[in-house]
């Protein structure tokens, strides 16, 4: 999910109190920043502004972003880059294992720009990351963050016979906004790859999606897509606030008090979800390693 926290043409809009960024120490963030651009690898965090970077970067950890930084799609939503991108390159997966390695995570996140213009989607550089991180950190558990694949089922299955611990797929937004807030992808298209997620995933994967809050939903179009998600199979859902990007992005309709993060939460709860992150800042990988812990935990 995007932000504009650190983008100087939207820090001038007025934001609420409660949309103030943790920065961060200045010199574990540098620290962090210098490790991964060592490895040559690509973060979401950066390249989504995400305002929880100072805070993760801080605790030594980020999110992967594979198969470049030039997305295929062009969502009105995402700060990520449009454009033609360059083939996927053989050496990242490796470079992400040497990453992980060397910040000491026993938890990866591997989200991706979408890749339409690959045959798999991109879902090989996805197992191939995988195997990598296994090879190199015995016990990884790893969640991946993909696309929709543009429904085709088997790159999808592809990615699930590697055995993540989290299967992620955004929903983003409410059913009505889908054409306007992702006008190259389809709702129900993302609920069907949810769907076939939970009818191929091995048992014990986590399901989880994410949307956004702020584009112009009502309360009663956030309950419907929270149940249409646990309907789909999905025990987790992460609910945050749409921040702008750039001018060129859509615009914020309303900047959703926290109060109304917690009725979230609540709502989809009584819809059948067994976790629901919901807050101003919340994005689909934040504190993934706690949740996906809490949730297998659970299990027991």
């Amino acid at each position: 999910m995007p932000d504009g926290a650190s983008n100087p043409s939207v820090r001038r809009e007025r934001m609420p109190d409660w949309l103030k960024v943790k920065t961060g120490k200045a010199s574990l963030t540098r620290k962090t920043r210098e490790l991964l651009r060592g490895c040559g690898v690509c973060t979401v965090c950066e390249e989504a502004h995400c305002p929880n970077i100072g805070e993760c970067y801080c605790s030594g950890t980020a999110t992967f972003m594979l198969l470049g930084d030039r997305c295929t799609r062009d969502c009105r939503f995402c700060a990520v880059a449009h454009g033609e991108p360059a083939p996927p390159d053989p050496n990242e997966p490796a470079q992400v294992a040497e990453a992980s390695v060397r910040l000491g995570l026993e938890f990866v996140v591997l989200t991706c720009v979408t890749r339409d213009d690959l045959p798999d989607g991109g879902a090989g550089q996805f197992v191939a990351t995988i195997e990598a991180l296994r090879e190199r950190i015995p016990g990884v558990r790893v969640e991946v963050l993909t696309s929709d694949f543009g429904g085709d089922l088997f790159p999808l299955k592809r990615v699930l016979r590697a055995e993540p611990t989290v299967y992620n797929h955004n929903a983003e937004t409410v059913r009505r906004l889908q054409p306007i807030v992702r006008p190259q992808a389809d709702y129900d298209r993302s609920l069907g790859v949810l769907r076939a997620a939970a009818e191929h995933a091995v048992p014990g994967t986590i399901l989880k999606s994410g949307l956004m809050v702020g584009l112009g939903e009502t309360p009663e179009e956030v309950g419907e897509t929270l149940g249409d998600l646990a309907d789909a199979g999905c025990s987790l859902v992460t609910i945050g606030q749409y921040l702008r990007p750039s001018p060129e992005h859509l615009p914020v309709a309303r900047y959703v008090p926290p109060e109304e993060f917690a009725q979230f939460e609540q709502m989809g709860l009584e819809r059948g979800l067994r976790r629901v992150l919901s807050g101003p800042f919340v994005r689909s990988s934040y504190r993934a390693a706690e949740t996906a812990a809490e949730l297998a935990g659970s299990r027991r």
